[in-house]
């Protein structure tokens, strides 16, 4: 039996196992490394957090994107965007020098068994585990305006669903949202050769300010401190500080979570975007008809007037939603009785140390922003994460755990594979 199964081989999850394999423990990490950033990104995208800023994690702080961008000649400077393509590579690279291999299966079901839990798989026998992290990333997390359900396939698309954004050259596409994703969306869109249109309901479009050089006179370091989340006391107290967020009443923590560092586009894409991509602000979709292959969309201004809009593709690049309901291969009754956090009940309540009210089951990632705040919604939130919650596992497992090469470990690690053949 392992001591800690990691199910999602993401920035969270690599960073969760390279901390894990170097506390000593029996450490299996399943899934397809980098999945989201790999198979769910345009072509063309970039980082929009600095280099300085997106580093995975590794005790004693190695093998960071600073590191693996020297190595190969690549420029990995504050203030200039980094493409997804290479920090892609770069967690490839980080998940084969910091940690055990990953496993590339495809989770099924986790379930209680015992003083621990059974993860079954879709590619061979299940595994046993005394504990487990989930760090499954975005995509079980997909939010698609509800107006657009009744569409019949292919008529519209989350921003998650493509890598190559070349396929809608000559169409026009409508891009619902604000932030990133939908502005840098579009702006590939255009640069495909396609004819995007920009639809949101806010009233004007956000864009980051050119950041601050690093090296600033002190006072005016003090009065707007660089953090991995940006400038400004807020920022670095989200950034820095998750451990203190949890500490907030559970209905400030989720008003955190929820509008923190809210839609905003990056300063290097607003020329490109203004450029060539036509926006129709103020304007809230109220439905969706299919008509041929294209689809007539209906929108309400913010006068209250109606607007029609024909299009060939609908793009939603409209986020994404915690929700524990939608995290099917855990468990049904085991995710029932876990306690939540907020009137909603849509994320777990966590302790300290990432564990959640069912012993020996811990969360990364996404799911929770709204006990940690909104660092979580990002990379730079895996190293304080990966730090707390293998310190959470080495606590719930005690005196179970011989340290790392002592015969007591060689010891049960063997009596593990004896149990696991005689299963």
């Amino acid at each position: 039996m392992d001591d800690l199964v990691v199910v999602g081989a993401g920035p969270y999850g690599l960073s969760i196992a390279a901390h894990a394999a170097a506390a000593g423990l029996r450490v299996r990490v399943l899934g397809r490394a980098m999945a989201s950033w790999r198979d769910h990104m345009p072509e063309g995208m970039f980082l929009k957090s600095e280099p300085w800023s997106s580093s995975l994690s590794a005790p004693g702080g190695r093998h960071t994107l600073a590191e693996y961008c020297a190595t190969r000649g690549i420029a990995a400077e504050h203030g200039s965007p980094l493409p997804i393509g290479t920090f892609s590579a770069y967690g490839l690279w980080f998940a084969r020098q910091a940690g055990p291999e990953v496993e590339e299966r495809t989770v099924t079901a986790v379930t209680p068994h015992g003083a621990g839990f059974r993860i079954g798989t879709a590619e061979g026998p299940p595994l046993f585990s005394r504990t487990v992290v989930l760090a499954v990333g975005v995509m079980p997390f997909v939010n698609l305006p509800a107006t657009l359900g009744e569409l019949p396939p292919g008529h519209c698309s989350h921003s998650s669903a493509h890598r190559d954004l070349g396929r809608f050259a000559g169409q026009d596409v409508a891009v619902l949202g604000a932030g990133q994703a939908a502005l840098e969306t579009a702006a590939l869109l255009a640069e495909a050769g396609a004819r995007p249109t920009l639809i949101a309901r806010r009233h004007r479009l956000n864009w980051n300010t050119v950041p601050q050089p690093l090296q600033r006179p002190l006072l005016r370091s003090l009065r707007d401190p660089h953090s991995g989340l940006g400038t400004g006391w807020r920022s670095w107290v989200w950034s820095e500080l998750p451990w203190a967020v949890r500490r907030l009443p559970a209905p400030t923590r989720e008003r955190i979570a929820a509008t923190a560092l809210g839609p905003a586009g990056a300063w290097w894409l607003r020329e490109r975007f203004e450029r060539q991509v036509p926006v129709l602000l103020g304007h809230t979709l109220h439905r969706a008809v299919p008509v041929g292959g294209r689809t007539l969309l209906g929108l309400t201004t913010a006068a209250g007037e109606s607007v029609v809009r024909e299009v060939g593709h609908v793009i939603a690049a409209t986020g994404f939603t915690p929700d524990l309901g939608r995290l099917e291969l855990l468990d049904a009754g085991l995710r029932a009785a876990l306690r939540t956090v907020g009137e909603a009940g849509r994320t777990p309540e966590l302790n300290p140390w990432f564990e959640s009210s069912y012993p020996g089951l811990f969360f990364a990632g996404l799911l929770t922003a709204p006990s940690f705040g909104p660092s979580m919604r990002f990379v730079h939130g895996a190293g304080f994460a990966a730090g707390k919650l293998v310190a959470g596992v080495r606590r719930r497992l005690g005196a179970r755990v011989p340290p790392p090469g002592s015969a007591g470990r060689r010891a049960a690690d063997d009596q593990d594979d004896l149990s696991t053949v005689q299963r």
